[in-house]
């Protein structure tokens, strides 16, 4: 073999096999996007037939009714896709590698939500999107080739499920104190910050399974999983009811990725053999991205802040 292909294939710390997780991500992207989009119709009929809700979170009765929306219900069905297509890609490869690949359903819903909606997205808000993708695919693009995955020890398990615990107890306290004064900012951040531990806990709960680990802590993983579920989702129908569905993806897709990554490479170590200036490179693109988040939520012509 050639000795610079020979030293190249040295530096790829991706086993190939771990490759087959990147295209399982794209897929779920797209019935990311195409979920999105359907959900977000369905909650915005439900909200404009019934009370205003703007701020105050929907009621138990509005989410009733969303069950009755064959919009929300398709779209509902194509997250569960995504969710398939996610926990699939988890399987194989890293999490900072495919959880940051969401971020094409955020140019999907953008273009898909532009043509619906029959709103031109202005100037700045096409420039968010551009720094949301971008920063992710320059993360995804280093981090495919400095990544392992790494064994998840018990210790590991208690931090993540600790920080877990706060920050769902954080949520809960905000959403309970300041619910008349939330818009749509807070409820896309928060969604994706509950998101992202939930990648982190179905990558932890595949490989338990898959090592036939099935003890208490798998069973507190299985708890917080679905309690990080739940919060997310009722917070990200909130998010549909007051801003446009390519915001709530911005977040999804940027927030979420964001918060697994932090995980992965803070207590996983997923990130213990990139060289120092791929930890530059992933701290440059996080805030790139993040920031076009931000930029999108202030300048899209749909969003009520």
């Amino acid at each position: 073999m050639d000795p610079d292909l020979s030293d190249f294939t040295e530096q790829i710390a991706l086993d190939p096999t771990q490759f087959i997780g990147i295209p399982l991500a794209l897929v779920g992207a797209v019935f990311l996007s195409l979920g999105a989009q359907f959900q977000h119709r369905g909650v915005v009929k439900v909200e404009a037939r019934t009370a205003d809700t703007l701020g105050k979170g929907l009621n138990f009765g509005q989410l009733a009714l969303l069950l009755a929306r064959p919009s929300w219900v398709l779209g509902s069905l194509m997250l569960a896709l995504a969710i398939a297509f996610q926990l699939g890609s988890l399987y194989f490869a890293p999490i900072i590698v495919v959880q940051p690949l969401g971020a094409i359903a955020l140019v999907i819903t953008s273009i898909v939500n532009s043509r619906v909606s029959h709103v031109k997205l202005k100037h700045k808000s096409i420039i968010a999107i551009v720094l949301c993708v971008g920063g992710v695919l320059l993360f995804v693009g280093v981090a495919a080739f400095t990544a392992v995955d790494q064994p998840v020890t018990d210790q590991h398990l208690v931090t993540i499920l600790i920080v877990l615990a706060i920050v769902l107890a954080i949520a809960g306290v905000a959403f309970g104190m300041l619910r008349h004064q939330i818009r749509a900012i807070f409820y896309v951040i928060m969604a994706g910050v509950l998101y992202g531990f939930v990648a982190t806990l179905a990558k932890v709960v595949l490989g338990r399974l898959e090592q036939g680990e099935f003890e208490w802590l798998t069973v507190l993983c299985l708890i917080g999983l679905l309690a990080a579920t739940g919060l997310g989702a009722y917070f990200v129908q909130n998010a549909y009811a007051t801003g446009p569905p390519d915001l709530v993806i911005a977040g999804l897709t940027v927030v979420d990725p964001m918060v697994a990554v932090a995980i992965g490479i803070i207590v996983l170590g997923e990130a213990s053999q990139a060289p120092l200036w791929a930890n530059f490179v992933f701290v440059i693109a996080g805030v790139v991205a993040v920031w076009g988040v931000f930029m999108l939520a202030r300048n899209h012509p749909q969003t009520r802040l």
